[in-house]
């Protein structure tokens, strides 16, 4: 399979009418569309490290949830770091492709994996595109014990809370920055919304706005979703080469 055609599957198994009008995802760096397709790197983001793993370990392809190129370059130089690493992909004819919110709103994808990790039941799609999910826990429990859960289930380090004294039962979703959707979560129904990232006065506002807020970090809730990108790869060359790489650059010290 070459890579013009494994991104062709790609896009049947997530299609480019999910994403966001304002998103830049898709085939994002193609040195060579016929090059025989072997060996995936997958990654949350198209790091240094990550190229690096790339060009030193032989793989073909990198299949990112972030985009390598987000806004458009004005320059391909050394001196920008965007651009050093395209530069380095093509030199080793390392095709890149990225699935951002089109991955985010997929059945399957970033926040129904996040929902079910949390033990979410019958989650729906809310929000104006659709991105986040909603739904119920099976048992009613306190802010503080399901934070924690949040806390182990993502392998965060840290979670912050904004405890509005709610009991949790109807939860909504959204991985990585979801800061504004917070009001559409409570409009949806949520008594507790999970994100990646919140602003400190909505966690601070919690008790007053009426909804528990829980921020996970960026990376830990969406990383869950590389597995996710295996599983489509393999479903359509069982014979690749699929290898995950791990990368949380933010440390918490």
């Amino acid at each position: 399979m070459t890579v013009s055609e494994l991104y062709q599957k790609l896009n049947e198994q997530i299609p480019p009418s999910l994403s966001c009008e304002w998103d830049n995802d898709g085939l994002l760096c193609c040195p060579d569309g016929g090059r025989e397709v072997k060996r995936v790197l997958i990654a949350l983001d198209v790091t240094e490290e990550a190229v690096e793993r790339a060009a030193s370990g032989g793989y073909d392809v990198i299949v990112s949830h972030h985009p390598l190129i987000f806004k458009g370059l004005k320059a391909i130089t050394p001196e920008q770091y965007i651009a050093k690493k395209t530069i380095r992909l093509i030199r080793h004819g390392i095709s890149v492709m990225s699935f951002h919110t089109r991955l985010d709103a997929l059945s399957g994808g970033v926040n129904d994996r996040l929902a079910a990790l949390l033990g979410i039941e019958n989650a729906v799609p809310f929000g104006e595109e659709g991105i986040g999910r909603i739904g119920d826990l099976p048992c009613e429990i306190s802010a503080a014990d399901f934070a924690a859960r949040v806390k182990e289930r993502l392998h965060a380090p840290v979670v912050q809370l904004g405890d509005a004294g709610l009991p949790v039962r109807r939860v909504a979703v959204l991985g990585g920055g979801g800061s504004d959707d917070a009001p559409l979560a409570q409009e949806a129904g949520a008594d507790t919304y999970v994100s990646g990232e919140m602003k400190y006065h909505q966690l601070c506002d919690a008790p007053e706005a009426g909804m528990n807020l829980i921020e996970a970090g960026h990376f830990y809730t969406e990383q869950p979703v590389c597995e996710r990108l295996r599983e489509l790869l393999l479903a359509i060359d069982p014979t690749l080469n699929c290898d995950l790489f791990f990368s949380d650059r933010i440390q918490t010290i």
